[in-house]
């Protein structure tokens, strides 16, 4: 029969477990078995200790003054002092019948029983005092009667329950010596227990742990074989349980791996060439002559400070470009790559260009890829404000909304067609060297889908006459931490 682990492992537990268990529940067992016996013991030893404190010293006195006429037998329940002995003796033979009932030690037994006959002989001799003093008053015969009788069986009655007192101490000092042997023995049978049962355990939890342990060593040995580059290594498990479930998707994962490595290889010389590409639109000798174009006539026009900060921005431009090979760059860096873009640009076309940049400088700490928004910009330059011959506006802006970051480049230019701007959405859709039109935003979008995931991308919204706004989602990471996860 064939068990999750989860069933094995409650297994090994309800065996581990059911010996202590039972151990223990004779234990508790035997205590409350003693305890309630010890109790009984304490209880009786109690009731017969408050009588043998009391029970003479009030019998006595109030026979005494019921004699020599201080009180009569009719009111002597009146008296706040004295007690009525028939009530006395009815309460203490009531209180001692129970505990002969309640008694187990036999020694105990027989002084209760001779207590309760001499409680019968003080209730005979108490009706003949009463007899006496109602009819002829003889108080030396009573007194006497009191001296020879009564006395000394409330003597005796004290000594009965002293005598039951003392047994019972005894029988308490024998059940503390049961519990004691109790306890040794318990410990002795304990201690076997716990060897004879953890031999067991060992053995049975040796078996259905090897059934555990058997299948995640052959899933980790091929683990390791696939660490090692052998994509061919599986793991041959048998179990009906959650590790061969586990050894089957570890199975079909290692057979997809490979897959997975050629795509990523794909994915890795698309980025590469698309890189590439990037780059070399970005220094096409078109742009670069025409700023040199742009820094010769001022030159010539006697504004050599303009053309150094030309020279300048331009320098900047490229440094962002390149820098040093690295593949994302701060939001803040790429905030510069532009703002020096629309500098240069902005001295060509000063007729017809302006432009905001607004991005919250709560993004600089965030990275992104080189090169997302310069092609943007320019798209919006050359296919937005330039067609619309007259001046024209590029707002960027960038904002953070959860986990999300939102980069916006926004131009009030010519705009599209719903056509056209349907055909441009597909066209982005597509690799980058399949477009026909769109080729910079096709890129940018290809680039940040390989890197960050296909929910991530440009969102192209245009109207004509209007303009266009392209929105860049990107996920909001920390520079610092690159290789890191979303924040």
């Amino acid at each position: 029969m064939k068990y999750s682990i989860r069933n094995k492992i409650f297994m090994i537990a309800v065996l581990a477990a059911l010996p202590f268990v039972m151990i223990c529940i004779y234990l508790l067992h035997s205590l409350l078995n003693y305890s309630r016996l010890y109790d009984q013991i304490v209880s009786n030893m109690t009731i017969a200790n408050n009588y043998n404190l009391n029970f003479k010293e009030e019998m006595d006195e109030s026979l005494y003054k019921l004699v020599v006429g201080y009180a009569d037998f009719e009111n002597i329940s009146e008296s706040s002092i004295l007690k009525n002995p028939y009530e006395l003796i009815d309460e203490l033979r009531s209180e001692f019948t129970e505990l002969k009932d309640v008694t187990t030690e036999a020694e105990s037994k027989i002084w209760l029983e001779n207590l309760l006959r001499n409680i019968d002989s003080l209730e005979h001799n108490v009706n003949i005092i009463e007899q006496s003093v109602e009819t002829d008053g003889r108080y030396r015969q009573n007194i006497e009667m009191l001296d020879n009788n009564i006395y000394i069986l409330t003597e005796l009655i004290q000594d009965n329950i002293q005598y039951y007192i003392y047994y019972q101490i005894r029988d308490m000092g024998r059940v503390n010596a049961l519990l004691n042997q109790e306890i040794s023995r318990f410990f002795k049978v304990c201690v076997a227990g716990v060897v004879c049962t953890g031999f067991i355990v060992i053995i049975l939890t040796s078996y259905l742990t090897s059934g555990i342990i058997r299948p995640i060593k052959q899933l980790y040995l091929a683990t390791e074989q696939i660490s090692k580059g052998n994509l061919s290594a599986r793991a041959e498990v048998r179990t009906s349980d959650e590790i061969e479930v586990l050894a089957s998707e570890f199975n079909g994962m290692a057979q997809n791996m490979q897959g997975m490595i050629d795509q990523i290889k794909m994915d890795e010389r698309k980025m590469r060439k698309a890189d590439l590409r990037l780059l070399q639109e970005q220094i096409n000798p078109h742009f670069l002559y025409n700023t040199l174009d742009t820094i010769i006539w001022l030159v010539e026009a006697d504004q050599p400070q303009q053309a150094v900060d030309m020279v300048v921005t331009l320098s900047d431009f490229f440094r962002l470009v390149l820098s040093r090979g690295k593949e994302h760059i701060s939001i803040k860096e790429e905030e510069q790559h532009i703002s020096s873009y629309l500098k240069i640009q902005e001295v060509r076309y000063r007729d017809i260009l302006e432009y905001e940049i607004n991005i919250d400088k709560v993004l600089y700490e965030y990275q992104i890829l080189k090169m997302t928004l310069q092609p943007l910009v320019e798209n919006a330059l050359y296919h937005g404000i330039k067609y619309k011959r007259a001046k024209g506006r590029i707002y960027i802006s960038g904002e953070k909304e959860n986990n999300t970051i939102l980069l916006t480049v926004k131009d009030n230019g010519v705009g599209m067609e719903p056509e056209e701007l349907e055909f441009l959405q597909k066209e982005i859709r597509r690799p980058c060297q399949e477009t026909e039109k769109g080729y910079g935003l096709a890129n940018v979008n290809e680039r940040l889908r390989i890197y960050y995931g296909p929910e991530y991308g440009l969102n192209i919204m245009s109207e004509k006459g209007r303009g266009t706004e392209v929105t860049v989602t990107i996920p909001a990471i920390k520079q610092q931490a690159a290789t890191g996860g979303c924040e």
